[in-house]
């Protein structure tokens, strides 16, 4: 049965009036650093073949569609917009609606609003740059910037490094510190491991009075990232923290069409092996980087977090208009 007032808004008026200033203060700064906004399709043909990713769909029945045809509800508008890189765009950025299935709790809805952007001649570096610019210029007062490796960040905290320990010793560890439900878990991977490890023992701490980005992770996380190689392989791949929240996933972008299919099918193996559905390539994508995306970096930063810690709030309805809860 439906509340009497689940008619009303679940944010306060005035984190409504906060967003809006957030949204026109984003824009005012990309356009006085000549940043163009564009707006791509919230559907598409293809999916996201990521297996921690599960896509919202829906069916076009109109005239010349396939009999059945599934479209996909984007989880990151990234796809068409390196389309239009790759087409001569130039810097581009956008302010949109993306979709999650299976993501709900204090910091998730199934839809959500992101901002994603990307700048041509930029490497992960220079876009954590201004990703704290922008940031910086959002909040009351500007916060101290930290830098630190995937590396360091494991050697600071738990004193191991990530990127040759056993998993059996991070299950140990994950036991030892009291992680409920470790003794039990079956995770396969070092990943896996370092994952739960990480949001359990390490991300509560981190963005605490500074912007902390964490960069370079192992090749075996690089999603969409170009791989450095060495000893070992690291992934060109940053995220940001603020207020003990992940806010931001940036990378410098892979332009190998052949690679970028490879992970691709790799992923789709991985769905397959997990009974997941598997999801039709992008290959209007995969034709864009065949074409040449030029080099290039890109970040999606999560809009009703970086208002969560705004407005000194701990759960994402508190401002949302109407979560999905009321939706």
């Amino acid at each position: 049965m439906t509340s009497w007032n689940a008619w009303r808004p679940a944010a306060s008026r005035e984190v409504l009036a906060a967003r809006a200033r957030l949204l026109a203060g984003i824009r005012e700064f990309f356009a006085r650093n000549g940043v163009m906004e564009v707006e791509t399709p919230l559907c598409s043909h293809a999916g996201c073949s990521d297996p921690a990713i599960t896509s919202l769909t829906t069916r076009f029945t109109g005239p010349g569609a396939p009999v059945g045809e599934t479209l996909y509800l984007h989880s990151s508008p990234e796809f068409p917009m390196k389309r239009l890189l790759a087409a001569g765009s130039g810097s581009i950025y956008q302010l949109c609606r993306v979709f999650r299935n299976g993501e709900l709790g204090p910091r998730h809805n199934p839809e959500f609003t992101l901002l994603e952007w990307y700048r041509p001649g930029f490497d992960h570096h220079r876009l954590m740059g201004e990703v704290a610019e922008l940031v910086n210029c959002l909040l009351p007062a500007p916060l101290p910037v930290q830098r630190l490796s995937y590396a360091q960040l494991f050697l600071t905290h738990l004193q191991l490094d990530p990127h040759c320990v056993a998993p059996e010793e991070l299950r140990e560890l994950a036991i030892a510190r009291g992680i409920a439900g470790a003794e039990v878990l079956d995770l396969e991977t070092r990943d896996a491991w370092l994952d739960l490890l990480l949001s359990h023992l390490i991300e509560p701490g981190l963005g605490r009075g500074c912007l902390t980005f964490v960069y370079d992770y192992p090749a075996s996380q690089a999603s969409l990232a170009r791989v450095r190689a060495g000893q070992p392989p690291l992934a060109e791949r940053f995220e940001l923290y603020l207020g003990g929240l992940e806010i931001a996933n940036g990378f410098h972008e892979l332009a190998d069409a052949r690679e970028q299919r490879a992970r691709f099918e790799h992923e789709n193996a991985a769905r397959t092996a997990a009974s997941l559905p598997t999801v039709p390539l992008d290959e209007r994508l995969l034709a864009a980087l065949q074409a040449g995306l030029p080099d290039c970096a890109g970040v999606a930063l999560g809009i009703d977090r970086l208002l969560m810690y705004l407005s000194g709030l701990d759960d994402i309805r508190q401002v949302l208009a109407f979560p999905y809860q009321r939706a």
